[in-house]
């Protein structure tokens, strides 16, 4: 690129050629040359992008109303946020999402491209920063310390809600299939060893019942996260800014999301703090462990189709094999699974990284913001495409299931309290050793009626409480 296509920035380092096109600027140039790790941007996040423009937005609103930032920067840098929020420039953001120096090349990248595009909506050049700088203007009464915190906090916020959504959305078509499902015998299993009988319906319910519980828990971890420490500036002690500015700067940023934030009691403490993080990464991995669960049953009741269980049917989503004919594998289901695998994986990053906070700020908040980006948005991803491209097509193999709760010796145990356990016990033996079905053995010992056999054995009284009684003398 020629010198004609570039400007120069100044920095405490010294001067640097920036791209003339660029919205960003020196500090930007100078991060993305230090952190060449993962080449991927942080515009990778929009929620991250559009929460620091929230951030900067309601504290030029805030230092405009304490006098501290005349009506024309204030309203270049408002405008700039709104195109920001709205989509625009979001390519200017650059630098790499995993960083050294606890966010501040997140912060100043915001920083650079709003007072860039900022000069533009005064009538000014790229760079002059003479007239609207990121620093001093942009930046005014923040620090990294309390911005990039603020918000990462607001956009994880914003991809909770979205997540809370998809998983919602997959516990309403488990639910559908308990319902379609509810009057389908079929044996339970404890161990991978017969149990006693139950109904697919009452096995599918599981699944949505332990989704609306984490729905739960993810709401109030999101709770937690709505605390934030903007107004602390670089430690806590708000050094450098009005002392209205924090309940100012909540209140305009609470309007400006829509998030009932609170400014927290104690800033120095908030500022070094990182439990809300792993409270929600804890959320997460709980979530992802038990959707893992779900999908591991899932991939058992379908396996086969002929030499495993076979109870259920997924829908066929792509041949499975490129040397066995007609082989389809649930990789759906399977997907699900590695999403779950990282989502640990990230649970135990996010974990050192809040450990491994000195004194009063913790500088590895950018891999902690990543770790739970990623999680959010993957989870969320795969709720979506677990319930549209499996959940809902799946089906009973009803003739299946009803054979095998007619032979399986797991069902003399609903006899117990009618022929006692020492018979019940005998039966059982008797039919592992001969190859004879419960029913043939409780018929030919006289041990009940084909009538009382046939009343006992009944779906609704098989699978649900019923009164005791006690067996035969």
């Amino acid at each position: 690129m020629s010198e004609a296509a570039m400007r120069y920035e100044k920095d405490l380092l010294g001067e640097r050629l920036v791209p003339a096109n660029a919205y960003y600027g020196v500090h930007t140039l100078r991060a993305v040359e230090n952190f060449p790790i993962t080449g991927t941007p942080i515009s990778i996040y929009p929620d991250l992008i559009n929460a620091l423009a929230c951030v900067k937005q309601a504290a030029a609103l805030a230092n405009n109303e304490l006098g501290l930032l005349d009506k024309d920067r204030a309203g270049a840098i408002i405008k700039t946020c709104e195109e920001i929020r709205a989509g625009k420039l979001h390519e200017e953001f650059v630098v790499d999402v995993i960083q050294g120096g606890a966010g501040t090349s997140t912060n100043m990248n915001a920083n650079e491209v709003i007072a860039n595009r900022g000069l533009e909506h005064l009538g000014r050049r790229r760079g002059e920063y003479q007239y609207l700088h990121p620093n001093e203007h942009v930046n005014m009464s923040q620090s990294t310390n309390d911005v990039y915190p603020t918000a990462v906090r607001v956009a994880l916020h914003f991809a909770i809600s979205r997540l809370v959504d998809a998983m919602s959305e997959l516990r309403h078509a488990f639910q559908t299939k308990a319902e379609e499902f509810a009057e389908v015998l079929k044996m339970g299993r404890t161990q991978l060893q017969d149990a006693v009988p139950m109904t697919l319906g009452q096995e599918f319910s599981t699944y949505a019942v332990m989704l609306g519980e984490d729905e739960e828990r993810l709401k109030e971890a999101a709770a937690l996260i709505r605390e934030i420490n903007l107004g602390a500036t670089a430690i806590g002690t708000g050094i450098n800014a009005h002392p209205d500015y924090a309940e100012m700067v909540c209140r305009h940023l609470a309007k400006i999301t829509g998030i009932p934030l609170v400014t927290a009691v104690n800033l120095v403490e908030a500022t070094q703090d990182a439990g809300a993080f792993v409270q929600l990464s804890g959320v997460l991995k709980r979530v992802a462990v038990k959707l893992s669960k779900t999908c591991n049953d899932l991939r058992l009741l379908s396996s086969g189709p002929r030499a495993g269980l076979g109870e259920i049917k997924l829908p066929p989503m792509q041949a499975g094999s490129s040397i066995m004919p007609g082989k389809v594998n649930p990789v759906i289901p399977e997907v699900m699974n590695q999403i779950a695998f990282e989502v640990i994986g990230n649970d135990i990053t996010v974990s050192f990284a809040a450990e491994a906070g000195q004194l009063q700020l913790n500088a590895f908040e950018p891999i902690i913001a990543h770790s739970l980006f990623k999680s959010l948005n993957h989870l969320r991803a795969g709720c979506i495409t677990l319930g549209e491209r499996c959940v809902k097509g799946i089906t009973a193999n009803r003739e299946r299931l009803h054979r095998t709760v007619k032979h399986s010796i797991g069902i003399v145990t609903a006899l117990n309290p009618y022929i006692g356990y020492i018979n019940a016990t005998q039966v059982a033996q008797e039919a592992l050793n001969t190859g004879k079905s419960v029913y043939e053995l409780v018929l030919e010992k006289g041990l009940l009626t084909k009538a009382e056999l046939d009343k006992i054995l009944q779906p609704e009284v098989l699978t649900k409480p019923r009164p005791i009684q006690l067996p035969r003398e």
